[in-house]
């Protein structure tokens, strides 16, 4: 078959393949897609929100956790890709209507509808920004508000980096009060270790967050009001009240119903004890109780339990099929475009370039980018993602590989009347193989490590563990995730290390 010819089915075969990702990461259109940001009070909400719907849906809702910052929700609903989700009052003036004075509800609702969007349902809790210390160093120090802290540009901040790029963060809060300190960022979950190992002195704080008491920390006064209101709402898509009618009345009954202090037991149950977000929730929808049974029956769950947990079938068959697939689609995509551009010095030196200036591209930023463009989350971008990493190692690894054949086997074709295709076939393809399947072999590396990204927008994997260990500072269920996947991209090199040793066997039998 010619390879422009074979280019073309190729790329056929790879626009079935993603249509039947897509066609999946929608099957679920039907259901009420509930997100959640990557911090505790986000995931618990979530799922509080779901639960609320649940008894009133024909399908069960379907929970996007941990979907990463703002930018990446607020665009996954924007896009559809959710419905709805938890979002606060300071955020959306600020972050998503870039508006620097306050707005009423009414204001925000009327900067939405263009967007088809809505702000409804205050949940009755503030869950704003603030920076907190040591309460024994702020005592030391003198240091009782903003103000007090702008006069020791000796201590170290450590904050998030959100809250350091947020257009309501670091940069017009040291505008404010003059502050001459240069943050370090770091994760929010893991501040709170760094904080409390005198590693940092001074860090950005949920005021809900319930580690504050727990680690003995000063939550600092903003005596200049820097900072607005962060009322916990729904933002939702303009259509939900029609589609799902009964689901939006029972949602509207949760006004008001949660305070501050409800809220900071909540976390607490997660972060301090270990209970998971569905318990929580459940429990709070239940009888408001935040303490009992469950949750020291998570406290007793060791290391043991969150690895071997009833979640690792689902998350090892869902990392399995992003690395398969997407390496899949990159051999179909890279090996017949490396064989064409081979012949062209010119071309090949401008594709490859181009395939390597898409690994430069942050993960993160390129699931964004991937959200907007294709209006949706799940397997679908993650597994573009992944292909478009993967085609690097494998067409390089083509063009090097053809490149070695030695010319006078080349020319020992042509001299037997063999064709271009037959040339190929027979003669380039072989010799090459072996460099070509180490370029899978990296490639499929790149992929099981990067694929953990998927959890951000809800497609699953091994990432799913990272990602809520991060938010829970959990380091067990951090490893818990970290560990399957190490196991699984060992098993890889086993099995390629099995190809290669097949091979190699083949070609001594040849030449025997």
């Amino acid at each position: 078959m010619h390879p422009s010819r074979r280019a073309w089915l190729t790329a056929l075969s790879c626009l079935g393949l993603l249509l039947c990702a897509a066609s999946s990461s929608h099957a679920q259109e039907g259901s009420l897609r509930v997100g959640s940001k990557r911090f505790t009070e986000s995931y618990i909400l979530a799922e509080v929100l779901a639960q609320t719907a649940s008894p009133h849906t024909a399908s069960p809702p379907v929970v996007r956790q941990g979907l990463g910052n703002t930018a990446i929700v607020y665009e996954a609903l924007r896009s559809g890709g959710i419905d709805l989700y938890t979002e606060y009052t300071g955020t959306i003036g600020l972050e998503i209507l870039k508006n620097p004075q306050p707005m009423t509800r009414e204001a925000m609702n009327a900067a939405l509808a263009p967007l088809g969007l809505g702000a409804a349902i205050p949940l009755g809790f503030n869950d704003g920004y603030a920076l907190a210390m040591r309460a024994a160093d702020a005592d030391r120090l003198g240091v009782r508000s903003l103000s007090d802290l702008a006069r020791h540009p000796e201590l170290r901040l450590g904050l998030s980096n959100e809250f350091i790029g947020r257009a309501d963060g670091w940069q017009g809060l040291a505008a404010r009060y003059g502050f001459g300190q240069k943050p370090t960022g770091l994760d929010h979950g893991l501040a709170y270790d760094a904080i409390a190992a005198k590693q940092i002195d001074v860090i950005d704080i949920y005021t809900t967050d319930a580690k504050i008491d727990h680690l003995g920390l000063r939550v600092l006064e903003d005596d200049r009001r820097y900072f607005p209101r962060y009322d916990a709402v729904l933002l939702y898509r303009l259509d939900v009240p029609t589609r799902f009618p009964q689901a939006w009345a029972a949602l509207q009954k949760l006004e008001g119903r949660i305070d501050e202090r409800a809220m900071i037991a909540m976390n607490a149950r997660a972060e301090l004890q270990g209970v998971a977000f569905d318990v929580i929730a459940r429990d709070f929808l239940a009888q408001g109780k935040h303490s009992g049974p469950a949750g020291a029956e998570s406290a007793a769950r060791g290391f043991a339990a969150k690895l071997f947990g009833p979640d690792l079938g689902r998350l090892a068959r869902q990392h399995l099929l992003l690395v398969a697939v997407s390496v899949w689609l990159a051999i179909l995509i890279a090996v017949p475009l490396g064989i064409l551009v081979f012949p062209h010095l010119r071309l090949r030196a401008v594709v490859l370039g181009l395939t390597g200036l898409l690994q430069t591209v942050p993960s993160l930023a390129m699931l964004a980018v991937l959200i907007s463009l294709i209006g949706a989350i799940g397997t679908l971008p993650a597994l573009i993602a992944l292909t478009l990493y993967s085609l690097l190692p494998i067409m390089r690894n083509t063009v090097t590989g053809l490149a070695e054949v030695p010319v006078g086997l080349r020319q020992a074709g042509t001299a037997l009347g063999m064709t271009g295709r037959q040339s190929l076939r027979l003669v380039l393809l072989p010799l090459s193989l072996p460099t070509l399947l180490a370029g899978v072999r990296t490639a499929t590396a790149i992929a099981i490590g990067t694929a953990t990204i998927a959890a951000f927008i809800g497609a699953g994997g091994f990432g799913e563990r990272i990602v809520t260990g991060l938010a829970l500072n959990d380091r067990e269920l951090l490893v818990a995730g970290a560990v399957p996947a190490a196991v699984l991209a060992l098993l890889s090199e086993g099995v390629f290390e099995l190809i290669e040793y097949w091979l190699r066997r083949g070609q001594r039998r040849a030449s025997s």
